[in-house]
């Protein structure tokens, strides 16, 4: 007890010196440290031919764990001089090593030595380092810490997270978007001449010229252009039914320039006579009795009056159920409207525009933005969560907030946004970086060597980390 007690207070007063010279006399040769099943195994071979002990004096040599104020002395080596040998054979309770310590005359120390020993790892090593120091004891119990010699400096060795990369998305020279919706104008029997009070008008005409305002109103934004496309159903003659879809899209053109005075052809139109596509849909989603043989009939090539007889008279209650339940929404108004934004490049602006208006910012804007976060902070996993819900199917988009994610601790997710960027080499390698992260270092190896092919060089040095192992450092010199 005592000679731990003596190199303990020896140790922290070389600290306070400041001793970090090499050991001297001491060739250090080789040495391993190693965590296996639990335990901390260290192996030391020392050449001590140059070793100059007095007969007076004892060298100690001992390797110390050490992890901020904790430090844990290991077994020994002592070297006894002729006369400090004698004394302690008399006095053995004041003897500078313990029972379990190498103990050596002058004379042993010819040759190497080997040194081994095995101590039970726990939670406070983690992150410590592994030092060798030598304290010379004399008469009258003087010891003094001669040199100190730092084998490892972090053990294990820091866990390795492999770069994470972020895409620069292409620049847009014009932003251009579109917004789009559908509206159910009704019309009386026949008519083609807009009633904005008949039915529910009110409600389907304010969807539009909404859409309309909300874009309208942004001063960021400039319209380029409207285009309106109208639909009839299928029932009665097909000419009725071109007659109506013109008219009525005609009258809606002339309802919304009447409002806005966007000037001549800056709104364009369409018509479709009969929605056949849409009644398809409807039918295919359907449990009709006949859907089958319905559908059938309307991917036939008959005209489309006779297409309608013949669906109308051979399966009559499902004729019946379509005209009351789907026909109706087949005569709708498809409207679209293009708009050009500005572009921001301040990063203050951009952050203005992500909590007001985020759809008006380009992907590349995000990443400007990006660039002023801390990676990793709440602002920038929120600022890429939020890029790929305004451009959920980019390649981009998706591969950016998968690495949020994998910063974020969110795996399943991440794995989500990976596979929409799959396109990507850079993908294959945020694959192998995820799989690094959630401790599957051998998962990631087919990952990262596909992502090496694909050119991709942060895969080359995720592969040599990988062949790096962690809980063991191994050291060989020629001194």
């Amino acid at each position: 007890m005592k000679r731990y007690i003596i190199l303990t207070l020896a140790f922290v007063m070389s600290v306070m010196t400041g001793y970090s010279q090499e050991i001297k006399e001491v060739d250090i040769k080789d040495y391993t440290l190693e965590l296996k099943d639990g335990r901390l195994n260290l192996d030391l071979n020392l050449d001590l031919d140059k070793l100059n002990v007095k007969t007076t004096k004892v060298v100690v040599l001992t390797p110390c764990i050490i992890k901020g104020a904790d430090t844990l002395l290991l077994k020994s080596i002592g070297v006894y001089g002729r006369n400090r040998r004698v004394y302690y054979e008399r006095n053995a309770e004041e003897k500078p090593t313990a029972d379990g310590d190498i103990n050596l005359k002058p004379s042993q120390i010819e040759n190497i030595i080997d040194y081994s020993t095995s101590i039970s790892f726990q939670e406070w090593m983690d992150g410590c380092s592994v030092s060798l120091i030598r304290t010379d004891c004399g008469c009258c119990e003087e010891t003094q810490v001669i040199s100190t010699t730092e084998l490892v400096e972090r053990f294990p060795i820091e866990p390795y997270f492999p770069e994470l990369i972020y895409l620069r998305p292409h620049s847009e020279v014009v932003k251009t978007r579109e917004i789009s919706g559908s509206a159910f104008i009704d019309f009386p029997v026949s008519k083609t001449v807009i009633n904005p009070s008949y039915r529910n008008n009110i409600v389907e005409l304010a969807k539009i010229t909404g859409t309309i305002d909300s874009v309208k109103m942004d001063k960021d934004i400039t319209i380029k252009s409207i285009f309106i496309k109208g639909y009839a159903s299928p029932e009665s003659p097909y000419s009725n039914n071109a007659y109506l879809a013109e008219g009525r899209t005609e009258a809606l053109k002339e309802y919304v320039e009447s409002l806005y005075h966007f000037g001549e052809g800056f709104i364009k139109t369409a018509f479709e006579p009969e929605d056949w596509a849409g009644l398809e849909r409807y039918v295919a989603a359907s449990t009709l009795p006949h859907k089958n043989e319905i559908l059938e009939a309307i991917r036939s090539d008959r005209e489309p009056d006779k297409k309608e007889w013949y669906i109308k008279s051979t399966w009559k209650e499902d004729y019946r159920f379509l005209l009351e339940n789907c026909y109706p929404a087949l005569r709708h108004s498809d409207y679209s409207i293009e708009y050009e934004i500005r572009s921001y490049s301040d990063p203050v602006e951009i952050e203005r525009i992500l909590h007001t208006a985020p759809q008006n910012l380009s992907l590349e804007e995000f990443y400007v933005l990006a660039q002023t976060y801390e990676p990793g902070s709440e602002q920038f996993h929120e600022l890429f969560e939020t890029a790929v819900r305004m451009y959920p199917d980019d390649p981009v988009a998706n591969l950016n907030a998968a690495n949020s994610a994998i910063l974020n601790k969110d795996y399943r997710r991440a794995l989500r946004y990976l596979a929409k960027a799959e396109e990507l080499p850079e993908a294959a390698y945020s694959r192998g970086a995820l799989e690094i992260y959630m401790d599957e270092p051998q998962a990631a190896l087919p990952y990262l060597e596909e992502a090496a092919k694909l050119g991709i060089e942060q895969a080359e040095t995720a592969l040599k980390e990988l062949s790096v192992n962690r809980y063991k450092v191994t050291m060989t010199t020629n001194k």
